[in-house]
């Protein structure tokens, strides 16, 4: 295991900078996710960890040594790609034991090493088969094998799941989970999926453009978002944007509504954030923040979301229990104060109450 630091980290293509000067430490056995929209550096970041891509300035270090000269197979490392790359005229077997052909091992510890590895992945059963006798998850379960058997300092994983269905993805998302907490190697895992994030790490890297916008564990990042970027980005659905104005006794809103508070720093321009989860529908008799008419019903089972039409935007909030509203029917929406975040509209910057 090992610790793994970005110091001022850049990477520019010609002319063109796409990291600007990334700043993180990563502890020992952590599980960091790099998650953001498409273009936004997460898998640069990686390729540069793990040697692929040269740096243009800045430094890399891998328990605590500057890593940026050294070849990928040098670095102590162990990659896997999106693209499962195992070779279908090999076994399992074969496959996994192929991370370990340039080790200096005797045939029996690389056996006793491959049948770790598979018992570890349950496995054991298959590592006679070919990869066309395999399932999607099975197949990724080789090519992490395959990545594990050589027992790095530091596991990199470049959007694994992305190529599987729904239902795989959350399986193989728990036997990733699983493996970090048998081995407690660190793991750097990039993805776009922000319920993959949130499901998997110990802390949560959120970029933007090349640059970090906010980290912390899923918690921090979903209750207490930096920016309106992470604001919207993390949570599904997205938070509930509604914009306002600063006025004598608080925050003016779009359609008249008032909320009795005045932000830290404020400037005349204030957007609230709602999660669904927080909007819900008012008491009879109950002032309410919000009002509008229901456009779109989204059943899902436990609860259902509904869509207010509240003049100017849509809004989505959360309705618990059987007794839905109609669609087309006027209802008045509520949030509990400690439960609205507050941003300039200006920087997009979080206020503090």
């Amino acid at each position: 295991m090992a610790t793994v630091a970005f110091k001022n980290l850049v990477k520019a293509y010609d002319k063109t900078e796409v990291l600007h000067g990334i700043n993180l430490e990563v502890a020992d056995g952590e599980f960091v996710v790099f998650v953001g929209p498409s273009g936004c550096g997460k898998s640069t970041t990686l390729r540069l960890l793990a040697g692929l891509e040269e740096i243009t300035s800045g430094d890399i270090l891998i328990g605590g040594r500057v890593v940026n000269n050294l070849e990928p197979k040098e670095r102590d490392i162990a990659m896997v790609f999106q693209n499962y790359a195992i070779y279908p005229h090999m076994s399992v077997r074969k496959n996994i034991g192929f991370g370990l052909r340039t080790a200096k091992m005797s045939k029996e510890d690389k056996e006793k090493r491959i049948e770790e590895v598979g018992a570890m992945l349950s496995m054991t059963e298959l590592l006679d088969r070919r990869p066309a006798q395999l399932s999607g998850g099975q197949r990724q379960r080789v090519a992490i094998g395959r990545a594990m058997v050589r027992d790095p300092a530091v596991f990199l994983f470049d959007e694994p799941l992305s190529n599987l269905d729904a239902q795989l993805r959350t399986q193989m998302r728990l036997e990733i989970k699983k493996l970090h907490q048998r081995v407690g190697t660190t793991i750097i895992f990039v993805t776009h999926d922000q319920v993959e994030a949130m499901t998997l790490a110990d802390r949560i890297v959120i970029m933007r453009d090349g640059h970090i916008q906010q980290v912390g564990t899923p918690t921090e990042v979903y209750r207490h978002p930096a920016n309106l970027f992470v604001a919207q980005f993390i949570g599904a659905p997205s938070m509930n944007l509604i914009p306002g104005k600063l006025v004598a006794k608080g925050i003016e809103l779009d359609g008249g509504a008032l909320v009795p508070v005045t932000p830290i720093g404020a400037s005349a321009n204030i957007t609230i954030g709602i999660r669904p989860n927080d909007l819900t529908l008012a008491e009879e008799g109950e002032p309410a923040l919000l009002e509008g008419q229901v456009s779109v019903i989204e059943p899902l089972g436990s609860e259902t979301l509904i869509y207010v039409d509240i003049g100017q935007r849509e809004v989505v909030a959360t309705v618990q229990g059987r007794i839905l509203p109609k669609l087309g029917e006027t209802v008045r929406l509520n949030a509990p104060q400690d439960e609205i975040h507050f941003f300039d509209s200006d920087t997009e910057i979080a206020l503090k109450v």
